[in-house]
């Protein structure tokens, strides 16, 4: 019989984020969209085990894709390019990553041509037209399913191939999150439904990062279900440190507890140094 709380077997969902445009390698633009994506599938109770961000060029994108299905994680979510101009590449990549041809996708059709409908019914447009650029962000890897972007046009789109899920969104972040937290978390939440994620940080003061490094050894050792990452805010004469503490089980609560524990042990190792203990919001 299993025993309530006891971890048993857990087995993490593994997410690819793969990052697509020309602007982030320039560091024109910060990549705020894998932050973001990553924290949310961390609370749901994922892993993401890589962020790769790759530019606007098709072979590159196939290449990156290609790389991440040979590792067969569960989910890998591209995020980027699905949009009407000319560098945006991510469906033909994905077209040719999985040797599936673009098609025109009956209900992506519908649902770009009910978008631009009703920005000329609202007075956005002046003239209602389907144009080849538009209609680019129906044309489909065979197979594919789009999803409903609820902010803007263009759909993102969902691939299966031999047990690993790929979700496309667009770059946009408000699109990216609405996709996501409408379809996608929903499809996260069966593959982690007995999962339970705890992430809390701590900001240290007063103690640096060179003495609080085997204080962490002695508390994963003593609470090995605890990840614990140190992170400097500034350099190592400088006494600003935060601590990322992450837990994973088959119990909200018991999650709770293994981080809470930790937060404890480590705080009271801190104080007795010196250091001075902040609790961060979430």
């Amino acid at each position: 019989m299993r025993t309530p709380g006891r971890l048993v077997s857990l087995k993490q969902p593994i997410f690819e984020i793969v990052t697509i445009g020309n602007e982030l390698l320039i560091g024109k633009i910060l990549n705020t969209n894998a932050h973001w994506l990553a924290k949310r599938i961390t609370n749901l109770g994922g892993s993401v085990s890589r962020i790769i961000v790759v530019g606007d060029d098709v072979g590159n994108i196939v290449s990156v894709i290609n790389d991440a299905l040979g590792r067969r994680p569960d989910f890998v979510i591209t995020i980027g390019g699905l949009g009407p101009t000319f560098d945006d590449k991510t469906l033909e990549a994905i077209s040719k990553a999985f040797g599936k041809p673009l098609e025109l996708n009956k209900q992506a059709y519908k649902l770009v041509k009910e978008k631009y409908l009703g920005y000329y019914e609202t007075g956005l447009l002046k003239k209602f037209e389907l144009t080849p650029s538009r209609l680019k962000m129906a044309k489909l890897p065979a197979g594919a399913k789009p999803l409903y972007n609820p902010v803007g046009t263009a759909p993102g789109i969902f691939l299966e191939h031999k047990g690993t899920i790929l979700i496309a969104l667009p770059g946009v972040p408000k699109e990216m999150q609405g996709i996501f937290e409408d379809d996608v978390a929903i499809l996260v939440k069966r593959y982690t439904k007995n999962l339970f994620s705890c992430v809390e940080s701590l900001r240290i003061t007063g103690i640096v990062e060179s003495e609080i490094a085997p204080l962490i050894d002695v508390v994963m050792r003593e609470n090995p279900h605890v990840y614990i990452k140190s992170h400097p805010k500034a350099a190592e004469p400088t006494p600003l440190i935060e601590l990322h503490f992450s837990a994973t089980s088959d119990s909200e609560g018991l999650s709770e507890n293994r981080v809470g524990k930790a937060i404890e042990s480590i705080s009271g190792k801190i104080i007795k140094k010196g250091g001075a203990v902040e609790l961060l919001p979430a």
